[in-house]
């Protein structure tokens, strides 16, 4: 069976017309599914609201003890529990998870290196087996990036790395009822896919090898937050996922966008 595992971009959430876009196509995908969401610019504007700074080091926060309790609030509370109403409100059965619930993305607190990231945690694990019974059950997870560490507690985790993880361990775990998913990762975030002409929005590439990729990232055409983004996309199929697509939210379900191919 089909399970489609879909990360979408606080960016996009954050925008009223574009979330409306983006989750009726979610609930139209129909069958078993897995929402991961971001939510980066609302923890922003709540610190900010709230007196918290902000501390960005090469495109990642730094999640102070302060700045810990506001993405907990808002990704496991404003953000994930808006999504999972809206779409209940679409007939989707939805229920907003983090990591800690069920320990279904357990990890580590990032060991301090260069940078001290904080309360910020490195996936060891997904359980698939919890998440393939919510599934089973005809729920929908709706996932927060908020990971678990049984010593430090909830901790700040990238949401596409906690999609990668969902979709690998969903791809290789086994249901309760003995199920294997075919999964298929889609990343959706404003462009169309991955651009060739970042000033152009229609100049999407329409598939990215490996051999393409070294290319691509030499020459400049992919670079900066789009670099994680692909080797994470990588990781997901030598993790056993059948198809990864890096898409724009108000296009998912139409065959458009990236496909990453090993």
């Amino acid at each position: 069976m089909v399970l489609n595992v879909v990360k979408i971009g606080g960016a996009v959430l954050e925008d009223s017309r574009m979330r409306e876009t983006f989750l009726k196509r979610f609930a139209a995908l129909g069958g078993p599914a897995i929402l991961v969401h971001g939510g980066g610019r609302t923890a922003t504007d709540i610190a900010a609201r709230l007196g918290v700074p902000t501390r960005m080091e090469g495109g990642r926060r730094v999640t102070d003890a302060d700045m810990l309790e506001v993405v907990t609030m808002v990704y496991g509370g404003l953000v994930n529990k808006r999504t999972v109403a809206e779409l209940q409100s679409l007939g989707v059965n939805a229920i907003g998870l983090s990591g800690a619930d069920l320990g279904c993305v357990k990890a580590h607190k990032r060991p301090v290196g260069e940078i001290d990231y904080g309360f910020v945690g490195d996936v060891d694990g997904v359980d698939s087996r919890s998440l393939s019974m919510l599934l089973a059950s005809g729920a929908v997870p709706v996932i927060a990036p908020l990971s678990f560490d049984p010593q430090a507690g909830l901790l700040n985790t990238n949401a596409d790395t906690i999609a990668t993880e969902v979709a690998r361990a969903m791809a290789s775990g086994e249901g309760p009822d003995g199920r294997h998913y075919d999964v298929t990762l889609t990343y959706c975030f404003e462009k169309k896919g991955v651009l060739a002409d970042p000033e152009d929005d229609d100049s999407v590439i329409l598939s990215i090898r490996r051999e393409d990729y070294a290319r691509l990232r030499e020459s400049g055409i992919v670079s900066g937050g789009m670099i994680p983004k692909i080797d994470n996309a990588f990781s997901a199929i030598d993790g056993g996922v059948g198809k990864v697509v890096i898409t724009g939210a108000m296009f998912l379900g139409e065959g458009c966008g990236t496909v990453i191919c090993g």
